[in-house]
């Protein structure tokens, strides 16, 4: 199932809506935690600091993720292969899918207001697979959402649907470094993604065990966005 979802980052206004709570600038330790924040006056939303970067259309790029040896052990051990769906590419111990529509805003991690990443970036047609005997899982169709420190995705079992914007995995921003400028691309790297507890019922359920726990790590990820 193939979603769009291409938006844009509004700043907060009178009664504009800001996702608040874990970001990909805060400790793992409030990831699962996220709340919304509504800016209810116009002087709140003066309060609102000028972003360092405000990107209302990605125009391409793509989402890495280096995967850990611990992820890549315990798959082995539970006799799961790992592979790839559409346009994702599984090369060097890395997985990466591309960006297909999204937008992003940036604030100074160095100031207090959070989260300081917002925004959604798609990733249409490419996913991750784990096969097992005659049994493939497809988790596919990703939308990173880094104000919520969140991603979704679909879960498809054998090519048929078992999930749709389900939420997948948890992305902890602890180590998350500064924002890069590399020639037309902006570049956030360190985010550590982790298996959800949905997606650990998930896998258990349909792989008959109980080894995949909430907060596995998977690797770490690596955004790359097209800005012009």
């Amino acid at each position: 199932m193939r979603k769009s979802l291409k938006t844009s980052i509004t700043l907060a206004t009178t009664g504009a809506l800001v996702l608040g709570g874990a970001a990909f600038g805060i400790s793992s330790a409030n990831a699962a935690t996220p709340n919304v924040q509504t800016v209810s006056s116009s002087s709140e939303a003066s309060k609102i600091p000028a972003p360092v970067a405000s990107v209302p259309d990605v125009l391409g790029g793509d989402t890495s993720v280096a995967l850990d040896s611990s992820f890549t052990d315990a798959l082995t051990s539970l006799g799961l292969t790992p592979g790839v769906s559409g346009d994702a590419k599984l090369e060097d111990g890395a997985v990466s899918f591309p960006i297909t529509a999204g937008s992003v805003t940036y604030w100074s991690p160095d100031g207090n207001y959070r989260p300081y990443v917002q925004g959604l970036l798609n990733h249409n047609g490419s996913g991750l697979t784990l096969k097992a005997g005659d049994t493939t899982v497809t988790l596919e169709n990703f939308v990173v959402n880094p104000g919520s420190s969140k991603l979704y995705g679909d879960v498809l079992v054998n090519g048929e649907v078992a999930a749709s914007n389900a939420y997948l995995f948890e992305l902890w921003g602890g180590s998350l470094k500064p924002l890069q400028l590399e020639g037309d691309n902006a570049v956030l790297t360190g985010t550590t993604v982790h298996i959800s507890e949905d997606a650990a019922g998930l896998l258990n359920k349909t792989f008959s065990t109980d080894a995949v726990k909430r907060g596995m790590l998977v690797g770490t990820a690596t955004i790359t966005a097209q800005i012009k």
